[in-house]
C-alpha cells in the first residue's frame, strides 16, 4: 500500500482541458493520463461545490447528509440560512482511514469549515471560511490549533485571495494572487504528506474554478491550468506515490442566464411585495458597482470595517436580491415556489404541492431558448435522492443544460437574458484520474459517479466500505484486493460543532450568490 495524494480540480471538465492536452500546452497531466486509469465523472444534482465536495469524500448523495445548496431552504417557517461545515451530517473518507489507523490530511476542500479534530491536518478554505463581508478569515482554520502559525510563518498562508476577484474585467493582480494561492496550496500539501506522517491528503483548488466562472478559456485560465500541469510532472516523478486528480463538476462556457424566481413570478407562482432594494435598484446603487468603486479607491478594507453588515447586505444586487432578504421581497402567504440557483426549487406546503410541483414540471420541461430547452430534466427531489435527509429535499430539481446558469435573483426584471458575470458555468461532468502503484493503468473507462471515487480510495488503501456509502468500488484497484462492507462512523456533536461564518458575502462576490 502506498501514500496517496488528491488534487481536487474545482470545475476542471475534459471539455476544457482536451485543446490543451492535444496541442501541448499541459504535457505533463496528458502524460500522466496516458499512463492511468481516467474518465469522466458525473456529479449530483445541483452540480454546485456545495453539496458536491462532500458527495465525493463521503460517498454519498445529499439525502444522506442534509445539504442541497448552499443555502437551507424552510418555506414552513419561512427561513433560508447560509450551510456551512457543520451541516453536513456525515463520516468522511479521512474518518474511515484513521479507523484504520492511517493519518490523513485535508487542505482547502470547500465544506470543511469550521474545522474538527481529526487524526491529521485540516486546513480550511474557501469559500466557506470567511470573517465578514468582502474580508478574509484571519485565524481559526486550522486544526491543531498551532498549524495556522506554521502555515503563514513558513508559507504565507492565505484562505482567499486580496484582493478577490469579482469581475472579469480584473486581469491585473486579482489574477496573480489567485496564481500565488494555487502554488501555495499544492506547495503546503506536498509538505504536509512528506512531514507530518500522513498515508493520505487530499487538496483543492477552489479558485481554479473562480478563474474558470470569469474567464472560461482565456489567459488568466490558461494560467492557472499551467501552474496545475507543472506541480503535476514534479509530483508524477515519484514512484512512491499515488496520484489522483478529480473534480467536483465540470464547466462549459455560458450562453443563457435564466432568472428563476422572476420566472415563478410571471407564472403566478410568486407574489412580490416592496423592499428597500427596489428603491436603491431605482437609483442605480447596487453591490457590483459599489465593489468596484470601493476597489478603485484601495477602499474595501476601510468599507468592511465602518459600514456595519447590517448595511452591507441592504445593497442589492445587479441581478435582485438572494438569500433570506429574497422572503423580504416575496408575500409568502401567496407564494407557491422559491427557487435557489442551479436548480432547487421548494414549494409552500400550505397549498397543494403535489398539484403545483406537477404544473411546474411540465412547464420547465417546456421552457426554451435560442438554443433549445434549457434543462436536460426537470426531477422530483425523491426521484433523485434517497436517505435521512431526503425529506429536507427541494421538491424539484433542475438539470440545467450545458451553458445555462439557473440565477435565482428576485427583483430584477429579466427572465432570460445572455451570460452576466459568469463566461462559464458549473455541468455535471467533471474529471478523474488515478496513477500510481495501487492503480492499474486501464486507459480511458466507462464514466463514473462522483460518490465512486471514496469507496475506491478506500479499497485502494486496504480499509473496508461502510455500507451507507452509495458509490461502487472501480474495477482500477492493483491486484483486486479483498474488502468488506462495514458499520458508518456516527460523528459526535463536537465533531460537527457549529461556528459562526459569514458565508454569504463570499459567495456573493464570487458570483455564487450574485
Amino acid at each position: 500500500m502506498t501514500d496517496t495524494l488528491v488534487i481536487g480540480l474545482d470545475g476542471a471538465s475534459w471539455k476544457l482541458l482536451d485543446p490543451w492536452l492535444e496541442d501541448g500546452t499541459l504535457p505533463n497531466i496528458a502524460r500522466l493520463r496516458e499512463s492511468s486509469s481516467w474518465a469522466e465523472t458525473q456529479s449530483c444534482l445541483p452540480p454546485v461545490t456545495f453539496p458536491n465536495w462532500k458527495c465525493y469524500s463521503a460517498g454519498k448523495n445529499p439525502g444522506k447528509f442534509g445539504v442541497y445548496w448552499f443555502e437551507r431552504v424552510n418555506l414552513a417557517d419561512g427561513e433560508i440560512s447560509v450551510t456551512n461545515g457543520s451541516d453536513f451530517q456525515t463520516a468522511e473518507l479521512w474518518d474511515y482511514l484513521n479507523d484504520e489507523g492511517k493519518r490523513a490530511g485535508v487542505v482547502n476542500m470547500p465544506t470543511m469549515y469550521p474545522p474538527r479534530e481529526i487524526d491529521g491536518p485540516i486546513v480550511c478554505g474557501g469559500p466557506d471560511a470567511v470573517e465578514g463581508e468582502y474580508r478574509s478569515i484571519s485565524g481559526g482554520y486550522a486544526t491543531p490549533e498551532e498549524l495556522v502559525t506554521e502555515l503563514e510563518d513558513r508559507f504565507d498562508y492565505r484562505v482567499h485571495p486580496d484582493p478577490l476577484l469579482s469581475s472579469n474585467e480584473e486581469r491585473g493582480e486579482e489574477v496573480d494572487e489567485i496564481l500565488d494561492l494555487l502554488e501555495t496550496r499544492l506547495e503546503v500539501a506536498v509538505t504536509l504528506l512528506e512531514e507530518k506522517d500522513l498515508s493520505f491528503i487530499h487538496v483543492t483548488l477552489f479558485y481554479l474554478n473562480v478563474l474558470q466562472h470569469f474567464f472560461w478559456n482565456d489567459v488568466p485560465t490558461q494560467k492557472a491550468w499551467e501552474v496545475v500541469d507543472n506541480w503535476v510532472g514534479r509530483i508524477h516523478k515519484r514512484e512512491d506515490l499515488n496520484l489522483v486528480l478529480m473534480s467536483d463538476h465540470g464547466c462549459a462556457p455560458t450562453t443563457t442566464e435564466f432568472y428563476i424566481n422572476e420566472w415563478l413570478a410571471e407564472e403566478g407562482y410568486q407574489t412580490r411585495t416592496a423592499s428597500v432594494d427596489k428603491t436603491l435598484a431605482r437609483v442605480g446603487l447596487n453591490r457590483e458597482n459599489v465593489l468596484s468603486v470601493a476597489k478603485s479607491v484601495g477602499a474595501v478594507d476601510l468599507f468592511a470595517r465602518v459600514v456595519p453588515e447590517t448595511l452591507q447586505q441592504l445593497v442589492p444586487q445587479r441581478a435582485g436580491i438572494k438569500r433570506d432578504r429574497k422572503l423580504e421581497a416575496i408575500d409568502l402567504s401567496e407564494t407557491r415556489a422559491v427557487a435557489s440557483a442551479q436548480g432547487p426549487i421548494y414549494l409552500n406546503p400550505i397549498f397543494e404541492t403535489e398539484k403545483i410541483r406537477e404544473e411546474l414540471i411540465t412547464k420547465l420541461q417546456a421552457v426554451e431558448d435560442d438554443y433549445g430547452r434549457l434543462f436536460n430534466g426537470v426531477y422530483r427531489g425523491e426521484d433523485i435522492y434517497s436517505g435521512t435527509y431526503a425529506t429536507e429535499a427541494p421538491e424539484i430539481v433542475l438539470d440545467q443544460r450545458p451553458g445555462v446558469h439557473v440565477n435565482d435573483g428576485v427583483g430584477g426584471g429579466k427572465i432570460t437574458t445572455g451570460p452576466d458575470r459568469w463566461r462559464a458555468e458549473n455541468t455535471r461532468n467533471g474529471i478523474f484520474v488515478a496513477n500510481g502503484p495501487d492503480f492499474e493503468p486501464c486507459g480511458e473507462i466507462d464514466d463514473v459517479d462522483i460518490v465512486d471515487i471514496a469507496p475506491t480510495l478506500l479499497v485502494a488503501h486496504r480499509c473496508d466500505v461502510p455500507r451507507d456509502m452509495d458509490g461502487d468500488v472501480l474495477p482500477i484497484v492493483e491486484d483486486e484486493p479483498e474488502w468488506s462492507e462495514r458499520d458508518a462512523i456516527t460523528l459526535t456533536e463536537k465533531d460537527t460543532q457549529d461556528v459562526a461564518g459569514k458565508v454569504e458575502s463570499r459567495l456573493t462576490q464570487l458570483g455564487y450568490m450574485e
